[in-house]
């Protein structure tokens, strides 16, 4: 097994992507990504793959919408033990910083930083957040491919941030658009690594 394709919704699955891969959907949010990707690499039984490739959509208010863009780097957000001393993001007793940088790149598209939280980014709450795109789930599949020492790609497509949210077209408007898109970077990924 070459490369594992995981996406956490049904909805960022289109037709453009369904034409390429099969990924595996690990649902939405840290806690659904940790388990199902880590039962996703564990179900490969020692053959584990060269390369995952999480991909779907994220809200950014200073990216373009509607393109696609490679993480570089992520954080996790809902983490704070700064009452403990530790530094906000920083996850205690794990010697790991609050920022994890993430490779291996696609030659030719963009990065960005990414924030990873369990809770949908819109309008003010961007004030809080200093990286340029958020999702609910790279995080938590990065520290799972970490304990299988499986490098990690993560691929995002911009879907909303510019205006307030207000229900799930919002979000899902776009999505047509980032599937094309997506699709077009797996095809590199598969001259790549497949």
């Amino acid at each position: 097994m070459t490369i594992i394709y995981l996406m956490a919704a049904e909805a960022e699955y289109g037709p453009h992507l369904r034409a390429r891969i099969r990924p595996t959907i690990i649902g939405v949010g840290p806690v659904e990504a940790a388990v199902n990707a880590t039962r996703a690499l564990a179900a490969c039984q020692g053959e584990l793959p060269r390369l995952v490739v999480s991909l779907g959509s994220a809200g950014s208010r200073v990216l373009t919408q509607c393109d696609v863009y490679q993480a570089i780097s992520v954080s996790y957000r809902d983490m704070d033990a700064s009452a403990l001393g530790f530094a906000r993001g920083e996850t205690p007793f794990t010697g790991l910083p609050a920022t994890l940088p993430l490779e291996p790149l696609v030659s030719g598209l963009d990065g960005a930083t990414l924030s990873t939280g369990a809770n949908v980014v819109s309008g003010a709450a961007y004030d809080r957040i200093e990286e340029d795109m958020v999702d609910m789930e790279t995080w938590a599949v990065l520290r799972a491919c970490m304990a299988f020492d499986v490098p990690l790609l993560a691929l995002r497509g911009i879907s909303d941030g510019k205006e307030e949210l207000t229900g799930m077209a919002s979000w899902t408007q776009y999505l047509h658009i980032i599937d094309e898109k997506l699709a077009e970077v797996v095809d590199l990924i598969e001259k790549a690594y497949g």
